[in-house]
């Protein structure tokens, strides 16, 4: 298996870079990118996390846009998914034996990859499912990063058939019984446009489906029943006071406000009991911010570049926090 990163004619790949693998936990090989700047010396650098069923060439518009500015970009594909090794004999299927596995492999990164081969100082930049992780590793990481912007954690799972809670039943008997690697829902074909939960911008979406019409290999079905019962935990965990009140990181939280995959309810409720963060709602958009239209993408854009170690801006806060409706479905949490 060589490690390599795929264009696609409307989503080419940022110059500057190297990919390889690294050794995860337990040996799994884990797909890396570093993304250079052109410029000499650079700002520093952003430590981007995917979410679940996402890939490192579904954010090249985003690294393109760092490198531009003048910071390095560090992502990795999480086990399991897009280039890194798969779990299962069906590699559709979106596993985790354990949640710690997603943590200790992004402690291998940061000690191995970030920290001995790219620029001070570090943000990292987290979206739903890597939001999760970060969150969860959150206050062991104030010595490794300086900034923690989080889009869209993935903090609760609304608008499915059955509610959180019994998904979560259902999921934890299946992992229990044996049967962890089994799904709870059909894989079938991504949605249509119209139809998607994901953003409003006909353009991205466009693009993100023809990465995948090109590269299947990258894509993923639904998440196994231990997949949720670990995340469950996990975000039972994370969601805890006694869990935020440690985190010391200086931390943003960018809330889609029509997010209907994580109800907005429940990232208000996580920032109401999160001292060191400060949430910013993004009224009216999508869960993914960053694939999300112009309008929406350009201000969780700006928050972010603003709360870069070193941005001019003094302050990005801003309190028109409202709530909003809450549905969903988990194909990219």
């Amino acid at each position: 298996m060589t490690p390599t990163l795929h264009s696609t004619p409307d989503n080419p790949i940022p110059g500057h870079h190297t990919v390889g693998f690294f050794e995860g936990a337990g040996g799994k090989k884990i797909r890396y990118a570093i993304f250079k700047c052109a410029a000499p010396i650079a700002k520093g650098t952003v430590v981007l996390l995917q979410g679940r069923n996402e890939s490192i060439e579904k954010y090249a518009e985003t690294i393109g846009e760092l490198t531009a500015r003048g910071l390095w970009v560090a992502t990795f594909d999480w086990r399991g998914q897009a280039g890194s090794e798969r779990l299962l004999k069906n590699p559709r299927r979106g596993h985790v034996r354990r949640f710690s596995d997603y943590e200790r492999d992004l402690t291998i990164f940061l000690d191995e990859i970030v920290l001995p081969d790219t620029r001070l100082p570090f943000l990292m930049l987290a979206h739903s499912m890597g939001a999760l992780i970060a969150l969860s590793q959150a206050p062991l990481l104030a010595s490794r990063i300086d900034r923690l912007a989080i889009l869209a954690p993935f903090v609760a799972l609304g608008g499915q058939k059955l509610g959180h809670g019994m998904i979560g039943l259902l999921a934890a008997a299946f992992s229990l019984c044996g049967l962890g690697f089994l799904p709870l829902m059909r894989d079938r074909a991504p949605l249509p446009f119209s139809q998607n939960l994901l953003t409003s911008d006909a353009v991205r979406f466009a693009r993100n489906k023809a990465l995948i019409e090109t590269r299947p290999e990258l894509a993923l079905g639904p998440p196994t029943a231990r997949w949720l019962h670990e995340t469950f935990k996990a975000i039972r965990r994370v969601s805890s006071r006694e869990h935020l009140t440690q985190i010391r990181v200086p931390t943003i939280m960018l809330a889609p406000t029509r997010d209907m995959l994580v109800p907005h309810l429940a990232v208000e409720t996580l920032a109401r009991n999160f001292r060191a963060c400060h949430m910013i709602p993004i009224d009216g958009a999508r869960h993914e911010l960053l694939h999300e239209a112009d309008h929406y993408r350009a201000q969780a854009v700006a928050a972010i570049e603003a709360f870069i170690p070193g941005s001019t801006a003094d302050t990005v806060i801003t309190d028109n926090e409202e709530p909003t409706d809450q549905s969903a479905e988990y194909s990219t949490l």
